[in-house]
């Protein structure tokens, strides 16, 4: 799908002043998966968050339009309930499985 209009440069501008800046985005995330499949332990591939992670990675991959907002859901808990105890320091980053 093709939108034009929506963005005041084109894509030559966009590749002159972002792709270094994304490149090294997409070399942070190379290096990561590559210490997570190098780990110790390969005891983490069923988490919920990496399951996300390579889903978000396959939707990025696409030529489809609204590629921000899938992603968004899938690095999202969108779950609104509150919890009878903390579990966490932080935000998760994505949905359990049984929250989904």
């Amino acid at each position: 799908m093709q939108i034009e209009g929506s963005c005041p440069r084109t894509q030559r501008e966009l590749i002159e002043l972002e792709f270094i800046e994304h490149r090294t985005k997409i070399l942070d995330i190379a290096a990561f998966l590559d210490r997570f499949d190098r780990s110790v332990e390969h005891n983490a591939n069923d988490d919920f968050r990496i399951k996300a992670f390579r889903e978000a990675l396959k939707a990025l991959n696409s030529y489809e339009f609204g590629r921000v907002e899938r992603i968004q859901m899938l690095l999202s808990d969108v779950s609104s309930e509150l919890r009878a105890e903390r579990d966490g320091q932080s935000a998760y980053g994505a949905a359990k499985e049984s929250e989904q």
